[in-house]
């Protein structure tokens, strides 16, 4: 579902991204993790096609993100870390107003809408101001924005940021969700960028972590965890060290 090969990204003299290569399968949950800096919303507006790389390619569900922008960028729903919403407008007329930019047909888009209302938790709230919604829902009401056009990817860059406990559990079970749907549901690849590592532990069975602009893991998450090892040692244990360093603590695993 997604491809990256050999991202590059270079701003002046200061090399952001160095020959990042990936692939996420269809329905796979995938953490990507790095410290601050490392290159993760760089790899997320590339992948998104908000900003074009120095080097390399990427597919989207089979489609050039440079050469078919157009779609690639139908496939991806995009959760930013600041959704972009419209405080002003009740939650289903921006909905409706996202499915209409989003290319959904008119006569489809009222079903989108319900759909991305009660995927979400959001049908008993259709007519409420988004300004006056708690923070919790609003990060609902921006999975909604994502979802609402029926894509195959989601990329989330941190979606339960600032939530309490309670909301981040309600907006984990919805990610849950949303990779293993009930019967009749569209399973999503997904790719979520997080600085919580027990929230990658809780939703994700992958992990890829860059730092310092590459790639320093990729692996399942079963296989990093094994023997009871926690993922906030093995990031700190490979984040910490040198870039050669770093590379070997990750080649071994541990």
């Amino acid at each position: 579902m997604i491809e990256a090969e050999r991202i590059s990204k270079r701003y002046g003299d200061l090399l952001a991204l160095d020959d990042v290569s990936f692939s996420v399968e269809q329905g796979e949950v995938v953490g990507f993790l790095g410290p601050n800096g490392a290159g993760k919303t760089t790899m997320m507006r590339i992948l998104t096609g908000f900003l074009p790389p120095t080097d390399g390619t990427a597919r989207i569900a089979g489609h050039d993100l440079f050469r078919d922008p157009l779609a690639a960028r139908r496939a991806i729903g995009y959760l930013p870390e600041s959704p972009p919403l419209y405080p002003e407008m009740d939650v289903e007329g921006y909905l409706r107003y996202v499915a209409t930019l989003k290319g959904v047909p008119r006569r489809e888009r009222s079903g989108a809408v319900e759909r991305a209302l009660v995927r979400c938790g959001l049908s008993h709230v259709p007519r409420r101001v988004i300004g006056a919604l708690s923070k919790g829902y609003r990060q609902r009401v921006g999975i909604a924005q994502a979802i609402v056009h029926d894509p195959p990817v989601l990329i989330l860059d941190e979606p339960t940021i600032g939530l309490d406990p309670v909301q981040i559990r309600e907006i984990r079970g919805l990610l849950a969700e949303l990779a293993a749907p009930k019967e009749g549901g569209t399973q999503h690849t997904i790719i979520l960028s997080t600085h919580m590592l027990a929230e990658v532990e809780a939703i994700c069975r992958r992990v890829i972590l860059i730092h310092n602009g590459r790639k320093r893991v990729d692996a399942p998450l079963a296989e990093l965890t094994r023997g009871g090892a926690r993922l906030e040692e093995l990031f700190t244990r490979v984040t910490m060290r040198e870039p050669d360093e770093a590379s070997a603590v990750a080649e071994a695993g541990a």
